[in-house]
């Protein structure tokens, strides 16, 4: 419900920060493996405009928003941040940027990214719902809960889904097709 709220506000051309929206709930999660529980910490996203993250945001979603752009679309990026490490001092960027042209019916999709070396690099891409940072670790960074029951833990410098997804045959070929297929479109329309 709040999802359709949000894109309400988004497909009307309102700039409106829906309270609740994009905003994780503190919620009971059965981990994977045991009856175990444990509780998030809700990362909140809002509308930031002129902030220093605000800018950031704007800069690591250029594509996003110049693609709204061409759709006559006003986005609404709404940002968040909050300690990704277990010792609080490696903060993360948390990114949405809301348009009709780029939200699916999954929702808009959010972005993470941690400071390194002096700028931003993705450590995770593009998930859909609420997010919650766990008191759990993996590496020495905070598990992350998205929608409730995704589990995305630190490895190897990023985020990995635990949820373990069946292998369906030839779809990654089909999707680099697509994908080939999407770039030749989108460079001979140019």
């Amino acid at each position: 419900m709040m999802h359709r709220v949000g894109l309400y506000c988004v497909l009307a051309g309102l700039s409106c920060v829906v309270p609740g929206y994009a905003v994780a709930h503190a919620a009971t999660h059965s981990q994977r493996g045991g009856a175990a529980h444990t509780k998030g910490e809700p990362v909140v996203l809002t509308a930031q405009r002129g902030t220093e993250l605000d800018h950031a945001a704007r800069l690591l979603n250029a594509d996003d928003l110049a693609a709204a752009a061409r759709h006559k679309d006003r986005p609404l990026v709404l940002v968040g941040s909050a300690p990704l490490s277990a010792n609080g001092k490696n903060m993360g960027l948390f990114v949405q940027v809301q348009a009709a042209s780029l939200c699916g019916s999954a929702g808009c999709s959010t972005d993470v990214y941690l400071m390194r070396h002096g700028q931003w690099t993705k450590v995770l891409d593009s998930v859909s719902g609420p997010v919650e940072l766990l008191p759990t670790t993996h590496g020495g960074m905070k598990d992350i809960l998205v929608d409730g029951s995704d589990r995305w833990v630190w490895k190897k410098n990023t985020y990995v889904d635990t949820l373990i997804a069946p292998d369906v045959p030839g779809l990654k070929a089909s999707v680099q097709k697509h994908q080939a297929q999407m770039r030749k479109h989108s460079s001979s329309s140019r």
